[in-house]
């Protein structure tokens, strides 16, 4: 999950977050001196691990749309919900640069064990089923979205 209500009304506001894009904004505000990268030798094409980062409110929609199904007696699924591909951590941190119009402070970090390459979501079966369709799959809105909740944070 990333992002953060498009109106402003709501975002994450866990205290030490570890999420990368809610980390990515601190650093970018100044909240944080740096962000680390937890390996840069992953085989990914830029050598940084890869996520599919849904935006909260597509997530929000989907939660709405299974709980309607279950209501409606179509009974109980299991669905992956996400965009069905990812961004790699060097994409979001020169993404942000971009956005925010200077470079981000990186630190290079071992891996941390558990973590994998790539993990992309499956969201075939949402998209079918429930007809599910994502509003907000563009990795510059979602990092705009975040940016703007911490700063008001």
């Amino acid at each position: 999950m990333a992002g953060a209500d498009p109106q402003g009304r709501s975002g994450q506001s866990t205290p030490r977050a570890t999420h990368l894009i809610k980390v990515a904004a601190e650093v970018a505000l100044g909240k944080r001196e740096a962000l680390e990268i937890y390996g840069t030798d992953w085989p990914t094409a830029d050598g940084t691990g890869v996520r599919d980062f849904i935006h909260v409110d597509d997530l929000a929609a989907a939660h709405r749309l299974a709980i309607e199904a279950l209501c409606n007696g179509t009974g109980n699924r299991i669905y992956n919900c996400g965009y069905g591909h990812g961004f790699s951590v060097s994409a979001v941190v020169s993404t942000l640069g971009e956005i925010t119009g200077k470079p981000l402070p990186t630190r290079a970090a071992p891996r941390r064990p558990g973590d994998l390459a790539e993990v992309v979501a499956d969201s075939a079966a949402l998209r079918e089923n429930l007809g599910w369709r994502p509003r907000h799959d563009d990795l510059r809105e979602i990092l705009r979205h975040s940016l703007a909740w911490e700063a008001r944070s």
